[in-house]
């Protein structure tokens, strides 16, 4: 079977760029805008054309180079979305995923990948995502949103990612989400041997002990502090698994340390329960001191994920499987009747007139938070009429590419904080 061509945006040190490795893809380039994680990419994978700097400059690569490209995938930035975080959506100076979808539409790949986290699944951002989805349709490509977690295909953690996977309708016909394969190791299988490598000797119980799969691992960014595994309910659960998560250590514990040694984890320990295996081909160095290299594993797409999503996506492209209907393919039609009933009026419409509209039963405050949530992505008009006040949607507040765009000043600004 053929090669199929990649392009990564966002790469980070290089989960995603690993899986779809591993599924059949060769990167023509990658980018990524954090040094520490462009060394780790260039360490592993030399040959590779790996760019640094912001995504959104042209200066930086020129998507118009790869048109045509087999596919176009991403992990764009995850605060503008997390649950742990304002949830700015469109107005965070983060945010990059309306810039892909446009960006793909530039460059008129086969097939689209990004990933996120689970807050871009939930009620705050139906309406980005039924935007996301309409213009995909108005550029020629089918999509769909699944919510996968990694504890399904063989990463012994948590860690649910939201996915969206776009495809021409004659390749979407032979697209079907990766089979699940539920995850045979616990915490303490998965790290028997790393746990007991410098003889401690309550390495056994300790195994015994972490029986179950980790919390989400996170990364964090630069605005955090030093590594530690989590906010205050994940370091909860390592606890139980019998690991301090107050930290990061440099070894193991060792013939010194007493059976009953809460011992933390070290950055190989991380990086195996975020799903780089044992195996030769799962093989892969990070640079940096402890704490940049906690961040780059803590915030990857975990390989095995990717390389689940890359094979269904190359098998779609290579007519592998059995054909379908796209209506049987499709997982889930994520519309906003509110947003949708905004798109259709072609003058301004009064509450009433919206919510009758678009189907809806919700009563006048439930109308208010609605609509204020709608605010914060899209520019929406309201006049004051003899019949209540008016409402129509003027356009969508996020960085599509436009260079007059006030996210090139916050990025600016906010650049040296930005991972």
């Amino acid at each position: 079977m053929a090669e199929l061509s990649a392009v990564e945006v966002c790469a980070g040190a290089g989960g995603q760029s690993l899986g779809l490795a591993l599924a059949g893809f060769g990167h023509e380039v990658a980018v990524e805008l954090d040094e520490n994680a462009v060394n780790t990419l260039r360490k592993n994978r030399p040959s590779w054309d790996v760019r640094h700097g912001d995504v959104a400059d042209e200066g930086v690569w020129n998507p118009k180079e790869y048109l045509g490209i087999d596919l176009f995938a991403g992990g764009v930035p995850c605060p503008p979305f997390s649950i742990a975080g304002k949830q700015l959506g469109a107005t965070d100076e983060r945010d990059l995923f309306a810039w892909a979808v446009e960006t793909a539409g530039k460059m008129q790949p086969r097939a689209i990948l990004l990933e996120n986290v689970r807050g871009l699944s939930m009620p705050r951002f139906s309406a980005y995502r039924q935007h996301v989805k309409d213009r995909l349709k108005e550029l020629g490509y089918w999509s769909d949103w699944k919510l996968l977690q990694a504890s399904n295909y063989g990463v012994p953690q948590l860690r649910p990612r939201f996915v969206l996977v776009a495809m021409r309708d004659e390749d979407a016909q032979w697209f079907e989400w990766p089979e699940e394969t539920p995850c045979k190791d616990t915490v303490g299988t998965a790290l028997d041997d790393l746990m007991s490598k410098n003889g401690w000797p309550g390495a056994g119980a300790w195994v015994d002990k972490a029986n179950d799969i980790a919390p989400t691992i996170v990364g964090g960014s630069k605005k955090h502090g030093g590594a530690d595994l989590g906010p205050t309910r994940a370091k909860a659960a390592w606890a139980k698994l019998g690991v301090d998560a107050m930290g990061v250590a440099d070894e193991p514990p060792n013939e010194s340390h007493p059976v009953d040694f809460v011992p933390k984890l070290t950055t190989e320990m991380v990086q195996r329960i975020q799903g780089w295996r044992p195996e030769p081909e799962y093989e892969w160095d990070f640079t940096g001191r402890k704490t940049t290299r906690y961040r780059q594993i803590g915030n990857a797409f975990p390989p095995p994920v990717a390389r689940a999503v890359g094979t269904s996506i190359a098998n779609a492209l290579n007519r592998r499987g059995q054909r379908k209907q796209l209506s049987d393919v499709e997982n889930e039609v994520m519309h906003d009747r509110l947003y949708l009933a905004l798109k259709k009026a072609p003058t301004p419409l009064t509450e009433k007139e919206l919510v009758k509209l678009s189907g809806e039963k919700i009563d006048a405050p439930t109308f208010e938070r609605r609509m204020a949530m709608l605010a914060r992505d899209f520019v929406i008009d309201e006049d004051d009429q003899l019949d209540g006040r008016a409402y129509r949607l003027v356009g969508f507040k996020g960085f599509i590419g436009q260079e007059g765009h006030e996210r090139h000043a916050r990025f600016a600004e906010m650049r040296s904080r930005i991972s």
